[in-house]
């Protein structure tokens, strides 16, 4: 059966959106910004195991995005914007062998908790990337406005439609197929959802 874009976005609302916040609230009750720093760079999870997007990177690489950004706590404690935020953490570990759009989002996303900065666009890597070219939109470049998106994805954050493009991509655009065997956003969601970039939040 085909899923409509409100459909997907009761769905994300409904399964997804409070593990989403709990990583978020989990980065922001650190400490200090260099503890905020650390965990987000070693993609440490409330329970101390490894986040699911950076499970596949060596210890050793995300240890030297950790001692780069820890060495660079000035110039992330002065970002007044998500944006520039991103950009810093992108020119910091992004020379790093093994370190690709996600994780830079992803570690600037989980600073930005600690920092109250939240992105205003919609930030492009492969997973979103693909979502966002079966609804039609341009993905040659690094964002997207949110205006740019169907009316159903008003109700969200810019950083949801994110989580939206990558874990429903294959449920997006009119061709879209969804297959029954698929696993639940961070399991739990509409089992009968096909789930190609699920994501391990809070620990789970």
């Amino acid at each position: 059966m085909m899923m409509t874009m409100r459909d997907i976005v009761a769905d994300y609302i409904r399964c997804c959106r409070e593990s989403a916040e709990q990583e978020q609230r989990w980065f922001a009750i650190q400490r200090t910004l260099e503890e905020a720093v650390s965990r987000a760079a070693l993609a440490v999870s409330p329970s101390g195991k490894r986040l699911s997007h950076q499970r596949r990177i060596p210890q050793a690489v995300l240890a030297e995005c950790r001692r780069r950004l820890v060495a660079s706590l000035p110039a992330l404690s002065n970002a007044r914007s998500f944006e520039v935020l991103h950009e810093t953490v992108a020119a910091v570990i992004g020379p790093i062998p093994g370190i690709g759009e996600l994780t830079i989002y992803d570690t600037a996303l989980r600073i930005g908790a600690k920092l109250q900065l939240e992105p205003t666009v919609v930030f492009l890597h492969a997973g979103t990337r693909a979502g966002a070219l079966r609804l039609g939109l341009s993905v040659s470049r690094k964002f997207i406005p949110v205006a740019e998106f169907p009316r159903a994805f008003q109700k969200l954050k810019p950083r949801e439609i994110e989580d939206v493009l990558c874990i429903y991509k294959s449920e997006l655009g009119t061709d879209a197929n969804p297959s029954p065997s698929g696993s639940g956003c961070y399991g739990k969601a509409n089992p009968a959802m096909h789930r190609t970039c699920a994501k391990s939040r809070a620990g789970r």
